[in-house]
């Protein structure tokens, strides 16, 4: 044989070996127990403390694209986040004037707070303003940011918020040829196949009554805001003037469902209009390097039209994902298989349940967590997302939620272990922000607001320590950030989490507690937490023989402090102190 032909035939089977072993390789390592931060820019960092309500971009100060630096992204993966979820990047409706740069400036009777809802969108081709140094390039500034979260080995996640728009929807920045929402629409009727609005025909719309704003943004407010024929509001509601509780600030898009006697009644042949022009937005931002989409409202837009547009969108990246906002646990498996997402939130379920729990309510049941992995997500609890806090919900630390960030130190242990799944943590979360204050339109809700010019003050205290350092939190605030980085790195390492079955160890006799063990053919791990805020769990667990070697258990290690665990043959000897869990590996 040919010595040369020899090599090249040797060198071509190993090739074909190993391609045949990274195929086999492929879906096991699949990882989908990512890490995701979610922060909005304008607040994150912004470094001003003045924190009038209803105060002004000037007063208040407001955070930029630019903010996110080294620093930031290096404070992000010591919590070994995956992707950061820029939050209010798409251009929405404000009542900051920018009018220099041709964008108009948002009526006060349809705008929430001076800042405004990042869920209202005035323009889908747009960054908003208020990010960019240079608003002449504010563009230029988020692909810088792209590139910058990129270049620290991080994915890039932007909301897409589909079902609903500002009232005064116009793009300006759209591309040559796309035609903006509703400029063909026939206005003289309710419902139409290819309308991308509903109207209410000759009805003017009317401003809610008892706006939530006051003092020198009250005066904003005239009352004169005029539409007509009245829009359908964002949440499905046909009324010329809705609620003040109602999104009354958006106008609902037609997905071709047509509301009819209380029924909703699917027209999906041929393609509706907005179908198409959402594809081609979404392809406009996955051409600019986004690496995913959380879907706001998901279920408020018909499963077909996800099922349609997921595919069709990943032709461009097929790496993309798509986190869908659900509420619906019965409809949890139809978005799924039928409408491709690639995850969902687990907010009714895990959440609700362990807040009962942290919140030390008599309601608060067991049962609840167990039903989240053994029926509610069944067959896909590797595409729940798990979170104890996000922009819609009450920071943990809030009177009206814990008041204290360490109570839910049991409730993150969980989030973090109990399944394969995504894991969300809200900025300012890994130090303790409690959203306390009046901010403006946000109000004193529990919330850090969306809506308001502001500064997140336990985030400040880090952000302003020397620009994104430690060196000005409380040594309470310095606790809760080294819980999250230590509870992070075991989730971001953990085989037994990522790829390990899960087998519950009841403890009958603390019923506010919870065990369960992960197991993978590299790893075996107890997991314990105890919810009681006034008794230990002190007990004896006798690991059962198929988690076992032939030898025994020769040592443990409780992974959150690092310290050995007492064995006695197998048995793995607990204390664990209220409101607070252990992760022990064995």
């Amino acid at each position: 044989m040919n010595t040369k032909f020899g090599f090249t035939l040797v060198f071509l089977v190993l090739l074909m070996i190993s391609c045949i072993e990274n195929q086999q390789l492929q879906p096991a390592d699949k990882k989908d127990n990512i890490i995701i931060y979610q922060l909005l820019p304008r607040l994150f960092g912004n470094a001003n403390i003045t924190n009038k309500p209803f105060g002004t971009i000037a007063e208040n100060g407001c955070g930029k694209f630019n903010d996110i630096n080294d620093k930031a992204f290096d404070g992000l993966k010591e919590l070994n986040v995956d992707y950061v979820w820029y939050t209010g990047i798409i251009a929405h409706a404000s009542l900051t004037d920018y009018s220099q740069f041709g964008i108009a400036t948002g009526d006060a009777d349809v705008v929430k707070g001076r800042a405004g809802s990042p869920y209202a969108i005035r323009d889908y081709y747009d960054v908003d303003p208020d990010l960019a140094v240079d608003v002449n390039k504010r563009m230029q500034e988020f692909e810088a940011l792209i590139k910058r979260t990129h270049d620290k080995g991080l994915k890039v996640l932007i909301d897409f918020v589909p079902n609903h728009v500002d009232r005064n929807y116009k793009s300006t920045a759209k591309p040559e040829g796309v035609e903006d929402f509703g400029a063909k629409d026939n206005k003289a009727v309710t419902y139409s196949a290819t309308n991308d609005f509903y109207y209410l025909p000759s009805e003017d719309f009317v401003v809610p009554a008892n706006s939530k704003s006051s003092g020198a943004l009250a005066t904003l407010q005239d009352g004169k805001f005029a539409e007509s024929p009245a829009k359908a509001t964002g949440n499905n509601v046909f009324a010329a003037q809705p609620s003040v509780n109602d999104w009354y600030e958006t106008v609902k898009l037609n997905y071709g469902v047509e509301f009819r006697n209380g029924k909703e009644i699917k027209h999906l042949q041929p393609t509706p209009p907005v179908w198409l022009k959402m594809k081609d937005i979404l392809v406009y931002w996955a051409k600019k390097g986004v690496d995913g989409f959380r879907c706001d409202v998901a279920e408020m837009v018909p499963v077909e039209f996800w099922s349609w547009v997921i595919p069709e969108v990943k032709k461009v990246n097929s790496k993309l994902i798509f986190i869908g906002e659900a509420y619906n646990p019965k409809a949890y498996a139809q978005y799924v298989n039928e409408g491709k997402f690639d995850y969902l939130y687990d907010k009714v379920g895990l959440y609700d349940g362990l807040k009962r729990f942290v919140k030390d309510e008599a309601s608060a049941n067991i049962k609840e967590i167990q039903h989240v992995w053994q029926t509610e997500s069944k067959g896909f609890d590797n595409q729940m997302l798990r979170f104890l806090e996000n922009h819609d919900e009450e920071r943990i630390a809030s009177k009206g939620f814990a008041g204290d960030a360490k109570l839910a130190f049991p409730a993150m242990v969980i989030s973090a272990t109990l399944g394969k799944g995504p894991l969300m943590l809200y900025f300012g979360q890994e130090v303790g922000e409690p959203g306390a204050a009046a901010e403006g339109f946000g109000g004193d809700d529990n919330r850090t607001t969306i809506f308001d010019y502001w500064g997140v003050p336990n985030h400040q205290r880090w952000l302003n320590g020397g620009k994104f350092d430690s060196a000005k939190l409380t040594v309470q605030e310095q606790q809760i950030r080294e819980f999250y980085k230590k509870l992070t790195t075991i989730r971001a390492t953990s085989d037994a989490v990522t790829n390990g079955a899960i087998t519950e160890f009841p403890l009958t006799e603390f019923p506010k507690a919870y065990a369960y063990i992960r197991h993978s053919n590299k790893q075996r791990i107890l997991v314990v937490a105890n919810f009681s805020r006034t008794q230990n769990v002190e007990t004896a667990i006798n690991i059962p023989a198929q988690f076992i070697k032939k030898e025994g258990i020769a040592k443990a290690k409780e992974l959150l402090s690092g310290n050995p665990i007492i064995l006695e043959k197998n048995n793995i000897t607990l204390k664990i102190a209220p409101s607070s869990a252990q992760i022990i590996q064995f």
